[in-house]
Formats: C-alpha cells, structure tokens, sequence
C-alpha cells in the first residue's frame, strides 16, 4: 500500500524563525498551497476552547494560516458547530462570545468567526456518502458544507469516549451539527427527562415528524412509532428535558466518527494540521485542563487525515511520559511509559483504532504513512 506523507517540524525555535514561521514552512512544504484557493471560501475549522480550558490551540497560528490563504487569494473563516451538551458553545451566541474571550475574532485571527451549524444548531446539510455502516446521510453544518475546501487545525489530545482527540474527531464531531452529534453519540432515539420539561412547547412546533406532543400535564411525550431519531428536540430544548437516552460504545462512535468526516470531506480539496502541545488527557470541550502526559513534540500536517492521525497516535506513544503530577505519572511512578499506548492507559474502555480502521475502509486516507521531518 502506497505510504501517505505527513510532514513534521519540531518546535525549536531560534531569533529568526519563530514558532509562526516554522508552521508556515511546513505547511507551504507539505502543499497547502497547492489547493483551489483563488476566490473559494475555506472552512477552516478549529476548536475555539470551552472558557476556563487552556489547552486548545493559540489565535496566532490561527492568524497566520488565514493570511497566508487570503494572500492566496482565498475567502477563509473560521468555524466550529455547536455542542450537543449544555455548556457555552451549545449556541451560536454564546458560542461566538466564548470564541472571542479565547482569543478568536476578526481582529486577532484575521478571518471571519463563522458557528457552522446556525444560531440553535439545526442549520445543516445532510450529505450522502457510499459506505456507510451507521450514517449514510451525514448533518454537517450548513456554513461548512458550503464551503468550497476544507482545512483543518487540530489540538491533539485526550478523549475520554473516542481515546484521543484528532483530526478526525475535529471534522467528523465538530463539523456536525447539533442533531448530527446526537447521532453521533446515541445508540437510540432521544428521551425526555419530564422533570426538566417546562411545557415551552418548541419541540413540539418543530418537530418535522409530527413525533411530539404536550400531555396533560404540559409535559412533552415522544411518539417512538413516528420518531426517526433526527435530534431537533435536543437541539432546540434549552431546559435538558430532551436528552440522549443510550450512549453508543467507542468503538462505534468512531466508526460512526469517520463516515461524518467522509461527509465532510467529500468532493472538496482538503488540508490538515495537527498541535501536538500541551497533549492534555481529555478534550477542550471540558472548561479546564488537567496537566499535559507528554512531552510538547511539534506540529505535523498532511494532505491525508488519516496518516496524520496516525503519525500523531505513533509519536504520543513513543514519547515519555512527564514526570510530576500528571495522571499517568502518578498513576505510574519512575516509568517512562515510552512505547506504550498511552490514550489507551487513560480510557481503557476506549477503542480509537477502530476508528482509524473504519476510516481506511472507506477510503478516507490510509495509516501507512512517511514521516518527512522539516
């Protein structure tokens, strides 16, 4: 099988190249600017952070990619979907606040802040793929399923549901829209906690199905004969009365993870960067941190998420872990842990292999890859 290249620079810095400058070799070497860019819009997709998280990547390279794409001539925005849980990025409000208190705005990023899937997240496109085992038409967010190419900007890390956190999580999960993520994450149809329900009603006026209704005592009920599992209640209802009823295994998930980021991807050129900094053991949509398990290693970038998913497992996995108050070095006194898979040491119920797997067979991207330094 023929190796995807993944390129890789490491963060040693001196007085005349500097972190912005090293990203911008690496990525004009690995080929960013041989996409399509005259005149198309660029997704480009990032993490904008849950406030109180510290983790996620800095506005700078942020900033720098987006100049160097207008100067290509190219329409670039930054973009992320809204959250399926409750939190300060679950609507495009407060979404975008929370995206300029972490730094993301016009002025610093140098590019428009766009919430891909709308102000309540229900503004989607559903996107046929061929292959799919569990999503054959996947919700992506309207602003990105608009978008002519797609470039991505991933913080990898830790993920205590699909074992870390990559590029293929950045655009599966975050480019879909709120009822996407529920058919991400669920195993069955959406419940309602009738405790939470205030009887407001908007379920039951947007429900295209005709599935919901008040009962006597103005507590929504879901008709599961006419229910189709689409997630519009759960993305509307601001009281969490309409909520997942059954989590899907890892496994799944990142099956299911991979065919939204086939939809995604589809028929647009595409571009991929990965930030192995700050490697936190869970993911920045948590509002804190917890100490990095690794060393900072670098950024890598490629044409193939895959592979570059890959490449960044593979050096997470070689590397030591820290030695002080991190959960694996606490967890693993004097043991350098180097060669083991240390995503699967923090969740051991998790399964990202299959995920990297699944993706193969749809022929996202391959996992054999070449490691070309810069």
């Amino acid at each position: 099988m023929e190796q995807a290249k993944v390129y890789f620079t490491d963060l040693r810095t001196s007085p005349t190249s500097n972190l912005l400058d090293k990203m911008e070799r690496l990525l004009r070497r690995a080929g960013l600017l041989s996409l399509p860019l005259q005149d198309n819009f660029v997704a480009l997709k990032i993490h904008f952070g849950e406030p109180g998280n510290l983790a996620y990547i800095r506005p700078n390279y942020a900033a720098r990619m987006a100049d160097m794409l207008r100067a290509a001539g190219a329409k670039p925005f930054l973009t992320d979907c809204n959250t399926l849980y409750s939190g300060r990025r679950s609507n495009a409000v407060d979404h975008l606040e929370s995206a300029m208190e972490n730094g993301f705005n016009p002025i610093s990023a140098r590019c428009q802040v766009i919430i891909g899937d709308g102000v309540k997240g229900t503004d989607f496109h559903e996107i046929p793929i061929d292959g799919a085992t569990y999503c054959p038409a996947p919700k992506i967010g309207a602003a990105i399923a608009d978008a002519d190419v797609i470039v991505s900007m991933t913080h990898f890390k830790g993920h205590e549901q699909s074992g870390f956190g990559g590029t293929l999580k950045n655009l599966g999960m975050g480019c879909a829209s709120v009822g996407g993520k529920l058919e991400l994450h669920a195993s069955a149809q959406p419940k309602v906690e009738r405790d939470n329900c205030v009887g407001c009603n908007v379920c039951v006026r947007h429900c295209a199905h005709d599935a919901i209704h008040l009962d006597s005592g103005r507590k929504a009920v879901i008709d599961y004969s006419k229910c189709v599992g689409c997630g519009q209640c759960v993305a509307l209802c601001q009281h969490s009365a309409a909520v997942i009823a059954e989590w899907d295994t890892s496994a799944r998930l990142n099956c299911k993870i991979a065919e939204y980021s086939l939809a995604v991807l589809k028929d647009k050129p595409h571009f991929h960067v990965s930030f192995l900094m700050d490697i936190s053991p869970e993911c920045d949509c948590w509002n804190h941190n917890d100490a990095p398990i690794v060393p900072n290693l670098g950024i890598l970038a490629s044409a193939d998420p895959v592979a570059l998913d890959m490449a960044c497992a593979d050096l997470v996995t070689a590397a030591p872990t820290i030695e002080g108050n991190n959960v694996l070095s606490t967890a693993h006194p004097h043991e350098d842990l180097c060669g083991t898979d240390k995503f699967t040491m923090v969740h051991p119920d998790t399964d990202w292999r299959a995920g990297i797997a699944h993706a193969e067979r749809l022929g996202l991207g391959t996992s054999h890859y070449q490691l070309i330094k810069i």
